[in-house]
């Protein structure tokens, strides 16, 4: 236990540090873009890292929820541990977040947590870590896009695809099989289960959020067309087209 404490203050620290080595180097911009900085670097290598765990170095996460924690599992969720703790921190302190993102990472603390001190659960866990966190490079991505004007793209328009695309196949589609496959195993412990339910719960919140956005976005641009169409159509004067 006292080797877990001991990586998940290594990995908060490294976190720090680059945080302080970000804002160092990009003092024209905000603490927020170096922040997103971090989150993204977070998020590319957390997806990599477990991803292999979950479909290559396993265990199996559907079929074998509540198995004991192994080492390459320990290390991925101590740290995501550390950068949880890092970015709940910052988020609390500059007050840029919301409640549900508030309660969502507070959720994945106290998730991870328990896990790396029961000794077992890491595989569904991780999981959750993997279909959650592959979405956030995209998220950063767009903020990105924004901050620099190239938003309005079709670069922005693939992003802003693949983000709900993978939001919707992975962290609800199949965080809902793995979420069955803990509540239904008698592995995990119930407090466990209650935990993975409400961060699933947290995560149909997000995908309310982005469906207005999906929502939005589609108006917008119908009546973008109709817009184009109405300039576009021929006018008529006294039954006769009129030139443009």
């Amino acid at each position: 236990m006292v080797s877990i404490v001991f990586e998940v203050t290594c990995s908060l620290f490294t976190w720090l540090s680059l945080y302080a080595a970000f804002c160092y180097w990009n003092k024209h911009r905000s603490h927020e873009w170096s922040c997103r900085l971090v989150t993204l670097l977070h998020g590319v290598i957390v997806t990599c890292l477990s991803g292999y765990v979950a479909l290559l170095d396993g265990p199996w996460p559907l079929t074998h929820a509540g198995s004991p924690n192994t080492p390459l599992q320990i290390h991925v969720l101590s740290l995501t541990l550390g950068y949880f703790i890092f970015d709940l921190g910052w988020c609390l302190f500059f007050q840029t977040e919301g409640d549900l993102m508030l309660f969502h990472h507070t959720l994945s603390i106290c998730g991870m947590i328990m896990v790396l001190g029961l000794g077992k659960s890491a595989t569904e866990v991780n999981a959750v870590v993997f279909v959650s966190e592959i979405t956030n490079p995209l998220l950063q991505t767009r903020w990105f896009l924004r901050e620099i004007g190239c938003y309005h793209s079709i670069l922005g328009e693939v992003v802003d695809f693949f983000f709900v695309f993978l939001f919707l196949v992975l962290r609800i589609g199949a965080g809902a099989l793995i979420m069955y496959a803990m509540v239904t195993s008698p592995d995990p412990i119930w407090l466990l289960k209650a935990g993975g339910l409400a961060m699933y719960i947290v995560s149909l919140g997000f995908m309310v959020e982005i469906c207005r956005f999906v929502r939005r976005k589609i108006l917008k641009k119908c009546n973008s067309w109709k817009s184009m169409r109405s300039m576009n159509a021929p006018v008529k004067t006294n039954g006769h087209l009129a030139a443009h």
